[in-house]
């Protein structure tokens, strides 16, 4: 039995790990984009991005997940196509749902740790990036982008980690993550223990994550502004 269960949380521990993986790759370089946005002297966009941001982070991830869900087919009668990564990996409607939600609501929080790592820094270093020669752009990628980077280290990594946690609630909608994989055994078997067993998964996920920032800070003390 414990081969079983072993089994099928792995199932559903590569769609959590599917999700965590998508979600980053997505939702990181958005919401340094976004970050620009909430930064930028054009007062409309300005606004309009720090709205955005504030309704996403105002609500609950899982009332966002319900609302792209459901939405769309409601109000518009729209279907959500089953799409292929590289071609090859298929995914659901249901699994697209759950990413775009991710995405979003990830963006909007890693702009916000963004815009405080760029705006932290002095703006002596873009004066002496100018007398160097440099333009604007080459001086925030050559000069102020590593500062940048350790100092928004922790607060990504506590973001992040909480991203490890937070794709259970792919669930909510018959998305078959690791959680739900657990709860088949508690209504099929009478099984308690799988649920507490996939505690076992994201704390290993996530303590190769915390040595895994560690690390990163370690590797990063050169740039401390």
């Amino acid at each position: 039995m414990f081969l079983e269960v072993t089994q099928s949380l792995l199932e559903g521990f590569v769609t959590t790990f599917q999700i965590f993986i998508l979600t980053l790759l997505l939702a990181l370089p958005l919401g340094l984009i976004v970050s620009f946005g909430s930064m930028s002297r054009f007062k409309p966009l300005k606004w309009v991005i720090k709205t955005i941001i504030w309704i996403i982070r105002g609500t609950p991830l899982m009332l966002q997940i319900i609302v792209i869900f459901y939405g769309p087919g409601l109000m518009f009668d729209y279907q959500y196509p089953t799409l292929y990564l590289f071609g090859i990996y298929e995914l659901s409607p249901r699994f697209v749902c759950v990413l775009i939600a991710f995405v979003i609501n990830y963006a909007c929080y890693f702009s916000e740790i963004f815009r405080g790592g760029i705006e932290s820094i002095p703006k002596g270093q873009y004066e002496a990036g100018q007398v160097l020669g440099l333009t604007k752009i080459q001086t925030f990628f050559r000069v102020v982008l590593m500062q940048v980077v350790k100092r928004i280290v922790p607060p990504m990594s506590n973001e992040i980690i909480t991203l490890v946690k937070d794709t259970s609630l792919a669930r909510i909608i018959m998305v078959y993550e690791i959680i739900w994989s657990a709860q088949r055994f508690i209504k099929s078997d009478g099984l308690l223990w799988p649920l507490f067993y996939t505690g076992a998964f994201y704390l290993a996920f996530c303590g190769i994550l915390t040595l895994l920032f560690g690390f990163i800070e370690k590797k990063l003390d050169y740039y401390r502004g």
